[in-house]
């Protein structure tokens, strides 16, 4: 399917967790007033944004994790649409102004630890690293974005597939 719906928006000041807010104006790196705690591993034009589908948030947290919309990090909390169909080069439209290209993969990194050992593995294996979306875990560990266009971004705002030519 290529519809879906951001159903969380999330910031924070360096870290995890990132925390829900009302509105955010995305800029070209990302949004405005968010942070990363590694500036030099995460963010950046081709990491501008992470998108991670609620689907995978409530799996984890099935399996016990003890995870929540934000708790991984990612900026946007998606629903509606199968993260095993994301692949590097797609645009996105998000609500009415903000475009996204998706550039790569998330490799989690050691903030998710605290969520337990095992969590980095059922998410991110070699096969997802070498970039094949064979891998039975394909995009459950998010997708990066670069910002193409920016503007305001609200909770409940729709996403949609405007360009797959990757």
């Amino acid at each position: 399917m290529n519809r879906g719906q951001v159903i969380q928006i999330n910031v924070s000041r360096g870290g995890v967790p990132k925390r829900p807010v009302d509105s955010v104006v995305v800029g070209p790196l990302g949004i405005e007033g968010d942070s990363c705690a590694h500036p030099d591993i995460h963010g950046g034009p081709r990491q501008a944004l992470l998108l991670i589908a609620s689907e995978v948030v409530d799996m984890l947290a099935a399996k016990g994790y003890p995870v929540f919309y934000g708790a991984l990090g990612e900026n946007l909390t998606t629903a509606g649409f199968d993260h095993r169909t994301w692949r590097a080069g797609q645009r996105y439209r998000l609500g009415s102004e903000v475009i996204v290209q998706l550039t790569k993969p998330r490799g989690p990194c050691r903030a998710l630890d605290v969520y337990g050992d095992q969590l980095k593995h059922d998410v991110y294996d070699k096969e997802v690293k070498a970039g094949n979306p064979d891998s039975p875990i394909w995009g459950l560990s998010g997708f990066y974005a670069a910002v193409i266009q920016g503007g305001a971004l609200y909770p409940g705002a729709p996403i949609l597939l405007v360009d797959q030519s990757c």
